[in-house]
């Protein structure tokens, strides 16, 4: 890990010394299969009070198995964490206390109605009658499920099983809210439908820890992201501040007949304020910093170098390119 990374760990809106910290991890470690999977290693993090934080990374990297043992679902191997003040291993009852949680899969209660998935979980989380009913009328109401109280859940669509999901979680008035992939699968409609209501949460003051795929909704929804691979937080901070630590102020993305590590190669050597190069999905991605004129630049030093050019384009960094300088661009099942 580069200084400029490490310093995002603990930088810009990350210090790990706040006192307002609502979930803590010290060196909190899982492995699986009698050791032979490391699915997190020693994750340090720390969550603030009346903050969205976005979990980014590639699948396996470790994110689910975080939430899992923030929530009590996995049993950490080794290391701390705690939620709300709570510890997560000593005390995972009360934890449950003061969590809600929506999980990637559809897991309200089918034999019951919309509005009964509510009420029963007030009653269950030690809600009176009364207190359970009235939770629940108003949450249908703020949820916009208040025509559908009465239908089945097998009726109800996928957008509007993920409404029921985030309010049923709500309703017991947790201190940290977790949602794991929570537009997985949604329709855009139904997507950003969704990141009103996680808004809204976060102007009244809500706790939310949130695993997506969707960088760029993450980076405008979020106060800050972490991204994670191979169970460890490899930079965290605010979008505009991880954006920074590439260390460039455009990308320029070329596609060409040849061998293309050559061409790479040959333009981290030619093209003036390249910083970096990479292999990008049968691209090479130049990151420059401060140079002016760069798109001639970069076709005259590739015909030079015998290198044909099919397509150029140039944009600012992005998430994305955060993500891909981070954890590479190789699939993962």
């Amino acid at each position: 890990m580069t200084r400029e990374w490490e310093a995002m760990r603990i930088g810009t809106g990350g210090e790990q010394t706040q006192v307002d910290g609502v979930i803590r991890c010290e060196e909190l470690t899982k492995r699986y299969r009698d050791g032979d999977i490391l699915a997190v290693d020693r994750l340090d993090l720390m969550v603030h009070r009346g903050e969205i934080l976005g979990l980014l990374g590639p699948n396996g990297a470790g994110k689910s198995t975080t939430v899992g043992m923030l929530t009590t679902l996995v049993v950490p191997t080794s290391g701390k964490a705690s939620v709300a003040g709570v510890d997560v291993i000593a005390h995972p009852a009360l934890v449950k206390q003061v969590i809600g949680v929506v999980a990637q899969t559809n897991n309200l209660d089918r034999a019951l109605t919309v509005w009964e998935n509510l009420y029963y979980h007030g009653r269950f989380f030690g809600m009176s009658a009364g207190e359970s009913r009235e939770a629940a009328d108003r949450l249908l109401v703020e949820f916009r499920l208040s025509e559908r109280a009465k239908s089945e859940i097998v009726s109800i669509s996928g957008g509007m099983a993920k409404r029921l999901q985030v309010a049923r979680a709500l309703l017991h008035r947790p201190s940290v809210l977790f949602l794991d992939e929570p537009t997985a699968g949604l329709d855009p409609q139904s997507r950003i439908a969704l990141w009103e209501i996680l808004r809204n949460l976060h102007s009244q003051g809500q706790t939310i820890l949130i695993t997506t795929h969707y960088m760029e909704e993450a980076a405008s929804l979020c106060d800050r992201l972490a991204i994670m691979d191979h169970g460890r937080i490899l930079a965290i901070g605010t979008a505009e501040s991880l954006k920074e630590a590439i260390g460039a102020d455009r990308i320029v993305t070329v596609s060409a007949v040849g061998d293309l590590d050559a061409l790479a190669r040959l333009l981290q050597d030619r093209v003036e304020g390249a910083t970096k190069t990479q292999r990008v999905n049968n691209t090479i991605q130049l990151h420059i910093k401060g140079a002016t004129g760069v798109l001639p630049k970069v076709v005259a030093i590739a015909e030079r170098g015998g290198f044909d050019i099919t397509d150029l384009s140039v944009i600012e960094p992005t998430i994305e390119t955060v993500f891909i300088t981070l954890t590479g661009e190789e699939l993962r099942d």
